[in-house]
């Protein structure tokens, strides 16, 4: 207690000695000047939401005059009274609140004149000591030799910490209110004026009995020293004033931001005046955060994930979602994340190679293979786990994640073939002389992934993703449409049968957990698992939304045996696709007049003979079909339509960075 008595003294000594004179008139923004007429860019969904901002990074300087009467009276009422009259520091406010300390023992009220809070913004830490209250009217005292009152009191606006990341009445008005500080009403400035005791208790987006509480604390104080009359302080009491509200989806929100940088330059943000409307689906993007954050935190609170969502027919961003927790970390892992996507690239392969007219009836031997890289060393490709299925239709081959078959198909159709098809998928992969290019050893971002499976949802038209649908300028009052592109990446016949060989890997393959789910409605898929369950991805689509997930860590390392695409993916994908899908009916994939259907053997390929055990039928793209019947039991006996695919000699690639099949 002597120390606090002590420091009183001398505190007090120090006030009534150190007298100020008026102020200098010196140049004081330490920021540019907040232009006229500013407004932020504004984002709204696809259905006219308001989703949320995108706001300069500058600071902006406002000067005194341009900030509204009301609002200055209002700050002085309720943080400094005695402004006009003191000399930076308030003996009368000190003594009283010092005296409130010696009763309880501690520095609890500090007294402060909107002087001193100007210097503990600008210089001083927060900490409570005599020594830093001292250093902090010392410097106080020494302002108000050199400003004039206008001058720091303009200072203060500009300086002061207004909640949520805004410095200063420019950030403010704008955070909370869309404005400039010029257009402030009486009553939002009443809100403000409350905010600088407790920044995070009491802007205006804190709850709102807190928020009322303080703002009838600065209506009480004004009407107190007869500022206002007691019948304007009960009007603006009653009105209801409109706060801006929080961006409601920061990942989309940052992505937009970007690719108007991309587009118009990084002025394109400081100068505003845009209202942009977004493909998102705004009860999409809430739904695909909170999906994600929950599942990825299921799995591990370590683990990092993203999920995109497409209308396959106009390539539109339904929901982007590029992490668990923006705020944490705003890297975008579904736009710029360049991942292996494993088994998740096989789909595209097969695709191909119906065009090639090879069949998803086509049986293939998954009997080991080696490849020469050169320097007496191989390559040899193995099925997850290492196990042998002998020979497998393409369809099973496809739904079991066969490693094997699939490294043979694509040097069947050609490296440089299949890289060909990619391209028109919107896929840009390397060297066109990797067979491990089957395993999904390139890199490709999430979105570009998801992209590529729209023409098997959509008759073989790719669209590309777009995510802003038009723009529209406030100050040349016009509109900038952003319409679809969409090309012919495949043919009609190959994206429908390829779909229907997806369809089983919901019901037998590495996705099987989502066979209830596909039971109640068509949908095809494929899961991918890279080397060592570094990365899990799902990729699965209905007829009108093509959703895809990945999980991992940023810096890739093993995520653990069953880490895999069907086990951590998949379950994501499926509780965003049901809430997302609900409400829209349940249709099937059309199919294109140039797909028939023919009863097969799937153990030989063939039509299906009278004595053939087992019969199902099978989906061709017309001409491909079969002609003759088993020969198995009893049919007419023709060359197989796999041709022996011998062990190439003089490979010079590099081993498979993957070999999980999920």
């Amino acid at each position: 207690m002597s120390n606090l008595l002590y420091g009183l003294t001398l505190f007090i000594v120090v006030a009534l000695t150190l007298a100020s004179p008026a102020g200098a008139q010196d140049a004081i923004a330490t920021h540019p000047i907040q232009p006229a007429g500013y407004s932020s860019i504004k984002v709204f969904d696809r259905n006219g939401r308001f989703a949320g901002r995108i706001l300069p990074e500058k600071r902006y300087w406002v000067p005194i005059d341009r900030i509204p009467a009301f609002l200055q009276k209002a700050v002085v009422a309720v943080e400094d009274a005695r402004f006009y009259e003191h000399s930076g520091i308030d003996v009368r406010g000190i003594a009283r609140a010092l005296v409130k300390d010696v009763v309880k023992g501690r520095l609890a009220e500090g007294g402060s004149t909107i002087t001193q809070q100007l210097i503990k913004n600008k210089y001083l830490s927060g900490e409570k000591s005599i020594e830093r209250k001292l250093e902090e009217a010392r410097l106080a005292m020494d302002y108000e030799k050199k400003y004039s009152k206008k001058q720091i009191l303009e200072m203060y606006f500009n300086e002061i910490y207004y909640g949520r990341g805004a410095w200063g009445i420019a950030q403010a008005a704008r955070v909370y209110f869309d404005k400039n500080p010029e257009e402030l009403t009486e009553a939002e400035c009443a809100l403000l004026a409350g905010v600088p005791k407790n920044p995070g208790r009491y802007n205006p987006l804190g709850k709102a009995a807190d928020v009322g509480r303080r703002r009838d604390v600065v209506l009480k104080r004004m009407t107190d020293l007869n500022m206002i009359s007691a019948r304007q302080k009960q009007k603006l009491r009653s009105q209801r004033v409109a706060v801006t509200p929080p961006d409601q989806a920061s990942w989309y929100l940052a992505h937009i931001r970007n690719l108007l940088v991309e587009r118009y330059g990084p002025q394109v943000i400081e100068a505003g005046g845009l209202e942009v409307t977004a493909a998102m689906d705004l009860n999409l993007q809430k739904l695909a955060e909170k999906t994600l954050r929950e599942g990825v935190k299921r799995v591990s609170p370590d683990l990092q994930g993203a999920l995109m969502s497409l209308d396959p027919a106009t390539g539109d961003v339904l929901a982007a979602v590029g992490g668990v927790d923006f705020a944490k970390s705003s890297y975008d892992r579904a736009f710029l994340a360049r991942r292996q996507p494993g088994s998740a690239i096989k789909p595209l392969i097969y695709a191909a190679a119906l065009e090639k007219g090879i069949t998803a009836a086509s049986v293939w031997d998954d009997s080991p293979v080696a490849y020469v890289r050169g320097a007496n060393q191989t390559w040899k490709p193995r099925n997850y786990g290492g196990e042998q299925y002998g020979e497998l239709s393409l369809r099973k081959a496809l739904a079991y994640s066969n490693n094997v078959i699939t490294v043979k198909v694509l040097e069947t159709i050609g490296v440089p073939y299949f890289v060909e098809i990619a391209r028109n998928l919107g896929l840009s992969l390397r060297s066109p002389n990797d067979l491990s290019l089957a395993l999904g050893t390139d890199e490709v971002t999430l979105r570009d992934l998801v992209s590529a499976y729209t023409p098997l949802a959509n008759g073989g038209l790719r669209a590309e993703a777009r995510t802003v649908l038009r723009i529209y300028d406030k100050r040349r009052r016009a509109w900038t449409d952003n319409p679809p592109a969409v090309t012919q990446a495949i043919s009609p016949a190959a994206a429908y049968v390829t779909t229907q060989m997806l369809k089983d890997v919901m019901v037998y393959g590495t996705a099987k957990s989502l066979r209830k789910f596909s039971q109640a409605r068509p949908a095809a898929g494929k899961t991918g698992t890279t080397d060592d369950y570094r990365d899990a991805w799902f990729i699965g689509y209905t007829p009108g939304v093509v959703t895809g997930i990945w999980v991992g860590h940023d810096k890739p390392r093993p995520g653990g045996k069953g880490f895999t695409g069907g086990t951590v993916a998949a379950p994501i994908w499926e509780r965003f696709m049901g809430p997302a899908l609900s409400g829209r009916p349940a249709a099937d994939f059309a199919r294109p007049e140039t797909v028939v259907a023919v009863t097969v053997d799937p153990a030989t390929g063939y039509r299906a003979a009278p004595e053939c055990p087992e019969q199902r039928e099978e989906l061709f793209i017309a001409g491909t079909e079969p002609v003759a019947y088993c020969p198995a039991h009893g049919g007419e006996l023709l060359m197989p339509e796999s041709p022996d695919l011998p062990v190439p000699e003089g490979e010079t690639r590099e081993p498979a960075a993957t070999d999980n099949p999920m």
